[in-house]
């Protein structure tokens, strides 16, 4: 079956759901507008990124924990943000700030950012995801990779992150192999910097590559200092148009 709309995984194309994982909005302090708009209806989200400081924070943050229920009660799935390091964390870390996040903000799921997408590093995560699974039922989780990784990551999540970077190499990316034996709702792309003129061709980008989970957003990392999902892409009302129902071309 299908992680995100219930229907018979190997489903054809025209049948795919693309829909938007949104990868971490800034705090709703400093983005009200844009954490009202992710609860407006028809929006096609399949799932927000929670994320107070790099994890769920020291404690409790109200607003933080609002934003998350107004989400939940609009239907729409988040994901308690945790960072991996590329594997560097330790498992009590990493399983101590999933608990915070279930036990505060009764997240859905968790993305884990900066996942390693190595070999090596696969049974580390199989034992992570694993014990998350304990933490609540069914919970949804997404490996953070931002590229390809090993094929054996793919039976360890709902969902792999295959790219996040800038359009520039998004353009040109190519899709591995092996994700052909999988359904779209398997992978996510996550792609800065593209422009508005170039939207239509970043979403049969999306489409060829086998990805049904996007965020495309004009705003550009600035030289690695500023953070390009913090804020709504400026074209958000044309790529949600564009996406619709959902349903791809």
């Amino acid at each position: 079956m299908s992680y995100l709309t219930g229907a018979p995984a190997g489903a054809a194309d025209t049948d795919v759901r693309t829909g938007f994982g949104v990868p971490g909005i800034a705090h709703p302090l400093l983005a009200q507008t844009e954490w009202d708009e992710l609860t407006r209806p028809g929006r096609s989200l399949h799932w927000v990124v929670l994320d107070v400081a790099g994890g769920p924070g020291v404690r409790p943050d109200p607003h933080c924990l609002e934003a998350a229920g107004r989400l939940r009660n609009a239907g729409v799935r988040v994901l308690g943000h945790l960072d991996l390091a590329h594997g560097a964390r330790a498992l009590p870390e990493v399983v101590s700030d999933a608990q915070r996040h279930v036990d505060w903000y009764q997240v859905d799921g968790f993305f884990l950012d900066r996942s390693p997408s190595d070999r090596t590093a696969l049974p580390g995560i199989r034992r992570t995801v694993s014990t998350l699974r304990t933490l609540r039922e069914s919970p949804h989780i997404v490996l953070g990779h931002g590229v390809h990784p090993y094929p054996g990551y793919a039976e360890n999540a709902d969902q792999l992150v295959t790219f996040s970077g800038a359009w520039s190499d998004y353009r040109w990316s190519q899709a591995a192999e092996w994700t052909a034996a999988y359904p779209p709702e398997r992978f996510c792309h996550l792609v800065h910097g593209v422009p508005g003129a170039h939207l239509e061709e970043a979403l049969r980008i999306a489409r060829w590559h086998g990805a049904a989970t996007i965020w495309f957003t004009d705003r550009g990392d600035g030289g690695g200092l500023t953070d390009p999902w913090e804020t709504m892409p400026g074209y958000w009302d044309e790529i949600v148009s564009r996406i619709g129902t959902g349903v791809s071309e």
